[in-house]
């Protein structure tokens, strides 16, 4: 298990042996990772870096607690993690925090977009999973004689890899959800926000679930290869296509599966008759929020070119009027890049769309500051082509890129001529449209006058289509993909069938008697097979 020793801090910084900051996310010369204030460069704490050894017996140590928590009941599942979804509504100011100081998100953000979706999540699943894992019966149409069922079993263990634009809300879901359906978890949360895991997994142990059971262990790219090899039973990874392909590939190695969920390159799509002033201001929501730090964001806008000017006009008023700054104050809007590596990104991208002729009508601004504060504005742009980066490629950043549309079969061509498919957004008041449209997009998810929320409805399954990824989380289908399937046949009375020893030409007319009488594919024909003709 590895060793946290995040807050009760003295030093004010962490140094390299020449006395210059470690880079965020890196290892230190002490062994560990070292967490920054994205908005004002501040320490905020540090965990101790997982040796290889160590994330093995992490696995051995959860598969151990494990057995104990697999032979408890739903309901006295249902206590322990209703206890810590009651501790995150009641100290929800004291994880908040602690998101803002790590993430760089906006107050609001960490509570509305991360603590508040945790406690709804466990509230929903603690409650339903028994139902939804209860068995289901298969009645057999050939065989009326046998009774079937599938019964849901945990797989064991679960490694969560999780990245680090929603650390809490994220991991946390995962672990609530394989918690529920019997399993043990093995945590690597992303090396740029290990600390609000932590506080995570203190806050399960005080509510109640076996100390053991959830483990966590830190590092970079390694020490997450480590964890697929160390003996889970399954993977679920959040993450970049060409990482989440690498762990695709290592637990294949394992023969576990795994759950990749991976980038987006949204669109959304805006027809002529829709409330422009609800679309403006949900897509602006859902290109800024979390400054463009979610695979969901609306990363580009078709528009109908008759009312283009209009929606055009309102996002630069929407962006123009955003309130960015250090994220610590309830005003702020928008807050802080994450990593600066991500800054990176959003700057190449800007600037080769600059070169290839958009226009930047709002926003457009870098700011990375000495002390480590790092921000982009909030950006419209225009002029933009699918032959531009910011167009083709996942941005991860507060970006806004509008082009314009003539028919509605060439906006869905234009949203769909992209390796990704996660999420797509449709704007038009005529609902018998919007579900037209939804059906011809490839997404995981497509939503109707709205964006992004639907990862905090726990019913719903996330995941996405094309590059965006393999399996769901969330919802029936991703609590089921937590457990095994297994088939039980039992025999209601016995029945002399004919396919046993010994074989004979009799047994051999007699099968095709049967089968082309009762699947016949018309009258006359299971007519003639009755009569053996």
């Amino acid at each position: 298990m590895a060793e946290s020793i995040s807050e009760p801090m003295q030093r004010s910084a962490v140094r390299t042996p020449d006395g210059t900051r470690p880079v965020q996310g890196s290892v230190t010369a002490h062994g560990t990772l070292a967490v920054y204030e994205p908005g004002s460069g501040k320490l905020v704490g540090e965990v101790r870096v997982s040796t290889a050894a160590q994330v093995r017996d992490a696995a051995a140590a959860s598969r151990a607690a494990q057995k104990v928590w697999a032979a408890r009941s739903f309901k006295e599942r249902e206590q322990a993690l209703s206890r810590f979804q009651q501790l995150v509504l009641d100290r929800a100011d004291e994880l908040a925090d602690l998101i803002v100081r790590e993430n760089g998100k906006t107050r609001n953000e960490a509570l509305f977009m991360e603590v508040l979706p945790v406690a709804d999540l466990t509230h929903y699943f603690s409650r339903k999973a028994e139902r939804l894992l209860r068995d289901e019966r298969l009645p057999l149409h050939m065989f009326p004689h046998k009774k079937s069922y599938l019964r849901f079993y945990p797989r064991g263990v679960i490694g969560i890899i999780s990245p680090w634009n929603y650390p809490f809300s994220i991991p946390a879901g995962d672990t609530v959800m394989a918690l529920m359906a019997g399993n043990g978890v093995v945590l690597k949360p992303s090396e740029f926000t290990p600390l609000i895991a932590e506080r995570m997994r203190a806050f399960l142990e005080e509510a109640g679930v076996p100390r053991g059971l959830v483990q966590i262990v830190h590092g970079k790219g390694d020490v997450g290869a480590e964890l697929v090899k160390s003996g889970v039973n399954m993977v679920v990874f959040t993450g970049s296509v060409a990482t989440g392909r690498k762990v695709n590939v290592a637990a294949a190695e394992q023969m576990i599966p795994c759950v990749l969920e991976l980038g987006g390159k949204d669109p959304a799509i805006v027809l002529p008759d829709a409330d422009l002033d609800t679309a403006a201001l949900k897509v602006a929501w859902g290109a800024f929020a979390n400054s463009g730090q979610t695979c969901a964001s609306v990363e580009r806008v078709y528009v109908h070119e008759s009312i283009a000017p209009q929606l055009t006009d309102k996002l630069v008023k929407l962006a123009e009027g955003l309130r960015q700054g250090e994220p610590n104050s309830y005003d702020v809007d928008v807050g802080a890049m994450t990593t600066q590596m991500q800054v990176d990104i959003v700057k190449r991208h800007l600037e080769d769309a600059r070169a290839k002729g958009a226009k930047v009508l709002a926003g457009g601004e870098v700011k990375v500051y000495p002390d480590g504060g790092r921000f982009v504005q909030p950006t419209v742009l225009t002029g933009v082509t699918h032959e531009m980066a910011i167009m083709r490629d996942e941005t991860f950043g507060p970006m806004l890129p509008i082009m314009t549309f003539r028919t509605e079969e060439e906006a869905v061509r234009l949203a769909n001529d992209s390796p990704y498919g996660l999420s797509a957004y449709v704007f038009t008041r005529d609902k018998r449209k919007a579900d037209l449209i939804a059906n011809q997009l490839l997404a995981g998810t497509v939503m109707h006058n709205d964006t992004l929320y639907t990862h905090a409805a726990p019913e719903t399954p996330w995941g996405g289509v094309k590059a965006s990824g393999l399996g769901r989380v969330h919802g029936k289908h991703g609590l089921r993909d937590l457990c095994e399937v297994r088939h039980v046949n039992l025999e209601r009375f016995n029945f002399p069938a004919f396919w046993f020893y010994p074989y004979s030409a009799k047994a051999y007319r007699l099968g095709r008697r049967v089968y082309g009488t009762l699947i016949g594919t018309s009258l006359q024909a299971r007519i003639k097979a009755l009569l053996g003709k």
